[in-house]
């Protein structure tokens, strides 16, 4: 099964110049505690921006470059989404962290959002595709902690599809 980790703007911008906008470091401790354990799924230039291999998760990295490769067993280079599609139909919980490129390519095929929602609209590059309330239903909402580094609030929502 496939979810979405996201963290965006109150005008859906999810970065600017293949990186992240803001510094939510709850967020990120978050996004460790959800992420730990499962598969990562996200396109190359996400990959990149990482800077390193996240630990005791596996990384699928989406590239249409055939020489783009990386030498480390918790990573797979695929080309397709055939190659993805193990992942959309295994009963484990697998996770599309971005960039927006695979967010829209892999929406149809997500079935849990977990969003973290900035109440600050930013300037930015990529957009994460707009939450269609006829497909999604919330199921949970809470308020970020507040960390002395941000003026803006935020929530941390969980969506699922609706059957």
């Amino acid at each position: 099964m496939l979810s979405i980790i996201v963290a965006k703007a109150k005008n859906n911008i999810i970065g600017k110049d293949d990186k992240i906008i803001w510094n939510l470091p709850e967020d990120l401790k978050r996004f460790k505690e959800i992420t730990t354990g499962h598969t990562l799924i996200m396109g190359r230039k996400t990959f990149e921006s990482l800077g390193k291999i996240l630990p005791n998760r596996k990384h699928i990295v989406f590239s249409q470059n055939p020489d783009f490769k990386v030498k480390n067993e918790n990573v797979e280079v695929v080309q397709s989404m055939l190659q993805i599609q193990e992942y959309i139909e295994n009963d484990e919980e697998n996770f599309v962290i971005g960039g927006a490129m695979m967010y829209n390519l892999l929406m149809p095929h997500v079935t849990k959002m977990y969003v973290t929602e900035i109440d600050k609209e930013f300037e930015g590059d990529a957009f994460f595709p707009k939450i269609n309330k006829d497909i999604w239903k919330e199921v949970s909402r809470e308020a970020g902690p507040k960390d002395g580094i941000n003026d803006f609030k935020y929530e941390y929502v969980i969506y699922e599809k609706i059957k």
